[in-house]
C-alpha cells in the first residue's frame, strides 16, 4: 500500500512538473518568413516624408528643435554611412521579416524569439526566459535589450537600452532614454505588429505605429550586402546641421499643401482630430496637389 502511495505521489509530481514546463496552449508559432505590406504609411516606408512634415508627432520643444537642426547630409558622414537604425525601424522601414525561435537544448522550451536584421537594422532578440533588463547604466546600442511575455496568443516585447535614432527619416529623433513596446498579433496568415515609442527626452506622449506582414513560403533575406564606407563629400569631423531659425525647409508643407506651420511642426495636439477645427480657418485647399497626392497625375 505504501509503495502504491509513493508511486501515485511521484506520478502526480511528474505530471505537474511536465505541465509547468510546457508553453501555454494559447501561445502560437511566429516562426517563418513574413513579407511586408507597404500600403500602410506608404510615403514613410517608400520615398520618405517631406523635410518638415512632423505632423502627428507628440514633440516637446527639445524634439522639435532637434528635428529642425537635422540635415540629410548627416548620413553621409564617414562614421554614419554604415550606421544602423534602432528597432523602431521595424515600424518605419519597408523590409520583410524572418522570425525564428531559439530553444533550450534540454527541454526544447523557447528561450528567445529572433527577428532577423536588415542592412539598416540589427537583429532583435526577444528573451523569453525571465531574465531582467540590465542596469540603466549599462551600455546602449542600436539592438537594444528586449524581453517578452505571452498574454494569451499575443506576444508583448519591451525594448530598452537603445542608442539615439530616428522616428522618421526627416530628423524626428529618439533619444537613448526611449523605450519601445511591441505587440505581435497573428491572425491566420497575417501578422500585425504594434510599436509604441515612449521617450521622456523628445516626446510628451507615446507615439504609435502599426505594421502588417503576410506569411510567405519564399525565403526572406535577413541581411543585405556588407556596408562599405566611402567618400560622400562630407569630411570627417564635420557635422552637417542647421542653426536655430536657419532650416530652409521649414515652410515646405505650407507651400505644397497650404498647411499652417504650426501643424507641420508637430506636437501632441496634432495627433488628434480636434486639431483640424483649430486650424480650419488657416487651411486652404490648394488648386492642384503637387506632390505625394496618391492619385493619377500626382508627382
Amino acid at each position: 500500500m505504501r509503495w502504491h502511495s509513493l508511486f501515485f505521489t511521484f506520478a502526480v509530481v511528474v505530471c505537474v512538473a511536465s505541465f509547468i514546463t510546457q508553453p501555454a496552449l494559447a501561445e502560437i508559432d511566429l516562426s517563418g518568413s513574413w513579407t511586408a505590406k507597404n500600403h500602410e504609411d506608404a510615403m514613410e516606408r517608400g520615398a520618405g516624408p517631406n523635410p518638415d512634415d512632423w505632423a502627428g508627432l507628440p514633440f516637446n520643444d527639445a524634439g522639435r528643435a532637434k528635428a529642425l537642426s537635422f540635415s540629410q547630409s548627416t548620413i553621409s558622414m564617414p562614421e554614419r554611412i554604415c550606421w544602423f537604425q534602432t528597432q523602431w525601424h521595424i515600424a518605419a522601414g519597408p523590409f520583410s521579416l524572418k522570425i525564428w525561435n531559439e530553444a533550450d537544448p534540454l527541454t526544447g522550451k523557447t528561450i528567445a524569439w529572433v527577428l532577423g536584421g536588415w542592412e539598416t537594422r540589427a537583429p532583435m532578440t526577444i528573451w523569453m526566459d525571465g531574465r531582467p533588463h540590465p542596469s540603466e547604466n549599462a551600455p546602449h546600442d542600436q539592438t537594444g535589450f528586449t524581453t517578452g511575455t505571452w498574454n494569451g496568443d499575443v506576444l508583448t516585447a519591451y525594448t530598452t537600452h537603445i542608442k539615439t535614432g530616428y522616428i522618421r527619416r526627416n530628423g524626428a529623433a529618439s533619444s537613448d532614454q526611449a523605450s519601445i513596446t511591441t505587440t505581435f498579433l497573428r491572425h491566420g496568415d497575417m501578422l500585425t505588429l504594434t510599436l509604441v515609442m515612449e521617450d521622456p527626452t523628445y516626446l510628451t506622449e507615446p507615439y504609435i505605429l502599426t505594421r502588417s506582414y503576410l506569411s510567405t513560403p519564399a525565403p526572406v533575406a535577413t541581411a543585405g550586402p556588407p556596408c562599405i564606407p566611402g567618400d560622400e563629400g562630407v569630411e570627417s569631423g564635420k557635422v552637417p546641421h542647421y542653426l536655430p531659425g536657419k532650416n530652409p525647409f521649414i515652410d515646405e508643407m505650407a507651400k505644397l499643401y497650404n498647411i499652417p506651420r504650426e501643424a507641420s511642426l508637430g506636437g501632441a495636439e496634432t495627433m488628434y482630430p480636434e486639431f483640424r477645427d483649430k486650424i480650419k480657418d488657416k487651411f486652404v485647399i490648394p488648386a492642384r496637389c503637387k506632390r505625394n497626392c496618391g492619385a493619377p497625375g500626382g508627382n
